[in-house]
């Protein structure tokens, strides 16, 4: 059997890293022009399903390193003004496991076959069954199944389904990261919390390794790369209905937004690293009516594309790459046809996909109050 996934997102890498560990054939086609063109180094809070899954995706022998490159994190959920005096609750705290996804993904990209300025223009399926992808400026790929984990503007689904389209909810928000030093030890109340004021909201998150990254690929695993970075703050700063950075870099608007803010708030946002802030929005893509069965499926945020505030995104994705994975080995080990194995992971996939977008919608508006939801 022979997959082709389109987009090299932590989804898509992981099935791939998934069904190549059980010897099934696996190209990634990514339509950056680089593998690393783009920074994606953010934390991220893996729950007990998203953290399994991914762990089930990776080699055995890479399973210790990749305990040795997270924390155990939980949050209260406070609601703090601008001096972080207490002044609500979000809801229950929340624990999980926080992954750096920059890190992640070195760790999945090792070994795998991926081919970057790959922009999916359109598929055929083949009178055999088999479907061709095709690529702005590379020769066409032929595989058994095509799998779409190219994100909220997916190219694989405007053709699979196209009146599946992403909703924008007018939310916009600035994220960046600033190392975490002695500084800032006073702010660890405010580490999973949400800051409010002046109609913003600014929510951190800290980033502990256990091990530094390159140091513990050095000791575990040598032939895995990891990026070289420390301790880290993320921060992001959820602006107004339909907000703009106004002509300022990421880091002005943020503080331009802050005055009278308590000065270790201040000095985070003043030290933070200006090359990874960046100004983002929020849209989610709904689950649809089912498209007809074939050799043609989607993962991740093409398909269940979920807002930041229910923590979910990743999770989900990852389960979907355990979930296909497994369908797709039992098809390659002959306990089911290949089509038959592609729609028992879509039934499932649609069923909790659809919950994770609405749950996350659900959350918004305690962070952002004029989102639009539909």
């Amino acid at each position: 059997m022979r997959v082709s996934v389109v987009g090299a997102g932590l989804g898509g890498l992981a099935l791939a890293q998934g069904l190549r560990d059980a010897g099934i054939e696996a190209d990634v086609f990514e339509r950056d022009p680089g593998i690393v063109a783009r920074f994606q180094g953010y934390r991220l809070v893996l729950n007990p399903i998203g953290f399994h899954a991914v762990r089930d995706c990776l080699p055995t022998r890479w399973r210790p390193l990749l305990d040795e490159i997270v924390m155990d994190a939980s949050a209260e959920q406070l609601i703090l003004d601008p001096q972080l005096n207490e002044i609500g609750k979000l809801g229950a705290g929340r624990t999980g496991i926080v992954v750096d996804r920059q890190v992640l993904r070195h760790l999945l990209l090792t070994g795998l076959t991926v081919h970057a300025d790959a922009a999916l223009t359109g598929y055929d399926v083949l009178a055999d069954g088999n479907v061709q992808a095709r690529f702005a400026r590379r020769d066409p790929a032929t595989a058994d199944l095509l799998v779409g984990a190219d994100g909220v503007t997916s190219a694989v689904r405007g053709v699979l389904s196209p009146q599946t389209t992403p909703i924008d909810t007018g939310v916009r928000f600035v994220i960046g990261r600033t190392p975490l030093t002695d500084e800032f030890a006073g702010l660890s109340k405010a580490y999973g919390s949400k800051i409010t004021g002046d109609g913003v909201s600014l929510l951190l998150g800290a980033m502990r390794f256990r091990t530094p990254p390159k140091q513990a690929a050095e000791q575990l695993a040598p032939e895995v790369t990891l990026p070289d970075i420390g301790d880290y703050v993320r921060w992001a700063m959820i602006l107004p209905p339909n907000g703009s950075l106004g002509g300022l870099t990421a880091q002005d608007a943020v503080l331009s937004r802050m005055e009278g803010w308590h000065p270790e708030l201040r000095a985070l946002i003043e030290q933070a690293d200006p090359d990874n802030s960046t100004l983002l929005s929020i849209r989610v893509v709904k689950p649809g009516e089912r498209w007809a069965s074939g050799p043609v499926t989607l993962l991740g945020d093409a398909i269940h594309a979920t807002s930041p505030t229910g923590g979910n995104g990743a999770n989900t994705a990852l389960r979907d790459a355990d979930l296909l994975r497994r369908c797709l080995i039992e098809a390659n080990e002959g306990r089911q046809d290949l089509l038959s194995a592609v729609d028992d992971y879509e039934r499932q996939m649609f069923e909790y996909g659809a919950e994770a977008v609405r749950s996350s919608l659900e959350k918004l508006p305690a962070f952002a109050p004029e989102a639009k939801l539909s």
